[in-house]
C-alpha cells in the first residue's frame, strides 16, 4: 500500500495536517468497519455463553490476540489486554511483590506513566534510581550497569522517548539486565507499529504498548506483553468474572494467563478493531513504514532547523518519528494554536507528560516544547507546508 492509499482510508486527513501521532493516530476505515461489523452482526459478550453470537465474538477476540502476538513475535498467551500503556505499567507496579530495600532503575527521559507508578512504591521502602540521559536525550548503557546492584529488582526504559523522539539502546540494556538477573520492562508506546518489533529478540520480561498510536487502532486498547515464565511473578489486580477457574464458598482458583489478568468485560470491539489494524499494517509492510518514517523525520528536523530562531531537541541521527522544538519568543502553546489557526496543522505543545525529560533538555522554563510526530500517512508536501508556515510565523515574532 502507498501513502496515498492510506490517506484515502482516513477522511480526517483531507481537512488538516495531522502531526500528533505520538498522542494518538486517526483510525483507518477498515478498522472502523471491523468494529461496526461486531456491533451490527455479533454484539455479544465473550466467553459467557454457548450460543452462536458468543462463540463468534469470542473467536474474533482471540483471533485478534493471535494477530497481535504474531505481529510482535510472541505467544498469544503472553499478550494481556489492557486499556492503555499506563494501565499495563501499573499492572506490573502493583502486581509484583516488593520488599523493603529493593530498587528500580529508570531513566529521566520517561513518560510520567513510567515514573509515577515507581515513585509510588517508595512508601513500601523501594528505592528508585534515576539514570540521566546525555545532551541528546540518550541513555548510556554503562550508566545502567553501574547503577545496578544485588538489590535491583527491575530496570525499565522507554524504547523511544515520547518527548523528543530519542531512540534508546534497549538491546544493549537487555544484555546487561539479563547478566545481572533482574527484571526488564520496556515502554514501547512510541515504537510498536512504527518500528518492526521482535519481542523475543528484545529479551524483555515485559513490554507495554498501546493500540491507538503506532498500531493505528482505536483508543481504549492497550497491551502488556508478559513472558510465560514471568506471569507467575505477577499478582492479578482486577479479580472477578473471567479470571477464575473455580470458586468455592471460601476460596478461589485463578485461571491461567492471560485470562487471570483480564477481569470483567473487555473492550471487545476495540480489540477486534486492533486485530484489523494489525492486518492493515502488514498490508503496508513494516519495512516500508520504517523507511518512510525515517525519511520524513529527517526532512521535518531539517525544515525546523533551517528556521533561524528555532531550537530543535535531540540528534537528527537518533530520533525517530518525533521532532520537538521551540521558536524564540513564542510560547509553545501559542505556536501550536497559530499553526492550527493558519494552516490547520495539529501538533502537541507543553510538557508531554514528561516533565523531567523536558527539564533535562532545558525547556521547562519555556513552558515545554512543540512536538510534531508522524506516521506513514504523512507526506513530504505536508512537512514542507509545516516548515513554510513555521518560517512565516517566526518572522512575525
Amino acid at each position: 500500500m502507498k501513502t496515498t492509499d492510506v490517506r484515502r482510508d482516513i477522511p480526517l486527513l483531507d481537512e488538516l495536517i495531522y502531526l500528533d501521532a505520538a498522542s494518538t493516530t486517526p483510525t483507518p476505515r477498515p478498522v472502523v468497519e471491523s468494529m461496526n461489523d461486531y456491533f451490527y452482526s455479533y454484539n455479544a459478550n465473550t466467553g459467557r455463553g454457548s450460543y452462536g453470537l458468543v462463540v463468534k465474538a469470542t473467536h474474533e477476540l482471540e483471533l485478534a490476540r493471535k494477530k497481535i502476538a504474531n505481529f510482535v513475535n510472541s505467544y498469544p498467551e503472553e499478550i494481556i489486554f489492557t486499556k492503555n500503556t499506563t494501565e499495563s505499567i501499573n499492572i506490573v507496579a502493583h502486581g509484583l511483590s516488593w520488599n523493603r530495600g529493593d530498587n528500580i532503575i529508570v531513566s529521566n527521559m520517561e513518560h510520567h506513566s513510567n515514573l509515577v507508578p515507581w515513585f509510588n512504591l517508595k512508601k513500601l521502602g523501594v528505592e528508585v534510581k534515576i539514570i540521566k540521559a546525555d545532551e541528546n536525550g540518550v541513555i548510556d548503557p554503562d550508566e545502567v550497569e553501574k547503577a545496578m546492584d544485588e538489590h535491583t529488582r527491575l530496570v525499565t526504559i522507554s524504547h523511544v522517548s515520547n518527548s523528543i523522539g530519542s531512540v534508546q539502546p534497549v538491546d544493549e540494556i537487555s544484555k546487561i539486565v539479563e547478566d545481572k538477573d533482574a527484571f526488564y520492562l520496556i515502554d514501547a508506546a512510541q515504537s510498536v507499529g512504527h518500528i518492526d518489533i521482535n519481542l523475543k529478540k528484545l529479551k524483555a520480561d515485559l513490554v507495554a504498548f498501546p493500540g491507538h498510536k503506532g498500531l493505528l487502532g482505536p483508543v481504549g486498547t492497550g497491551l502488556l506483553y508478559c513472558t510465560r515464565d514471568f506471569s507467575a511473578e505477577l499478582e492479578p489486580l482486577n479479580l472477578g468474572g473471567g479470571t477464575v477457574e473455580n470458586v468455592t464458598e471460601n476460596n478461589f482458583e485463578l485461571t491461567e494467563a492471560p485470562a487471570c489478568f483480564e477481569g470483567g468485560t473487555q473492550n471487545i470491539a476495540g480489540f477486534i478493531g486492533l486485530g484489523s489494524a494489525v492486518d492493515y499494517l502488514e498490508r503496508i509492510g513494516m519495512s516500508k513504514i520504517e523507511r518512510h518514517s525515517k525519511k520524513i523525520t529527517r526532512i521535518m528536523y531539517q525544515e525546523i532547523q533551517n528556521i533561524e530562531n528555532a531550537q530543535v531537541y535531540g540528534s537528527p541521527e537518533n530520533i525517530y518519528g518525533i521532532v520537538s522544538f521551540n521558536i524564540d519568543n513564542i510560547n509553545p502553546h501559542d505556536l501550536a494554536k497559530l499553526l492550527d489557526a493558519v494552516k490547520s496543522i495539529c501538533v502537541r505543545s507543553g510538557f508531554h507528560c514528561a516533565m523531567p525529560s523536558i527539564r533535562h533538555m532545558g525547556a521547562n522554563q519555556l513552558g515545554g516544547t512543540v512536538r510534531a510526530s508522524i506516521h506513514y500517512y504523512n507526506t513530504r508536501e505536508e512537512i514542507e507546508i509545516f516548515g513554510e508556515t513555521l518560517q512565516e510565523i517566526s518572522k512575525l515574532h
